[in-house]
């Protein structure tokens, strides 16, 4: 089992920047892809970011490209979201999310509770 807690959500001004970090507790955290999620409200659930165990691939949905970049640390089980130039519609609740180690039909199987980003004009 893993369990994931993020932290570093608030409210902030357009064009500031924050840094949301997952702690995952666990074992094999440098097994598992982790991903970033948000849902703003009244929307679906959307990928924002995503990175391989080792660190060497990551992705993201092309309206955060080149203002998000996603990052971990494996000796603290710790997968970062840097969040810079943020816009109003950055506002949601963001998710970071663990994929298993063995094969699953689930891209991720493991969730954190979430953390609250409001960002206003």
């Amino acid at each position: 089992q893993v369990q994931l807690v993020e932290s570093g959500g608030g409210s902030v001004q357009a064009g500031d920047s924050l840094r949301l970090s997952c702690a995952a507790s666990g074992r094999a955290f440098d097994r598992r892809r982790m991903g970033w999620f948000r849902q703003a409200p009244g929307k679906e659930r959307e990928f924002v970011a995503s990175i391989s165990s080792s660190g060497a691939v990551t992705s993201y949905v092309d309206t955060v490209k080149g203002r998000f970049t996603i990052s971990r640390d494996n000796a603290k089980d710790t997968v970062y979201l840097q969040m810079n130039s943020l816009k109003p519609e950055d506002t949601a609740v963001y998710y970071c999310a663990a994929s298993s180690i063995v094969p699953t039909r689930n891209e991720y199987d493991y969730w954190g509770q979430g953390t609250q980003v409001t960002v206003s004009s």
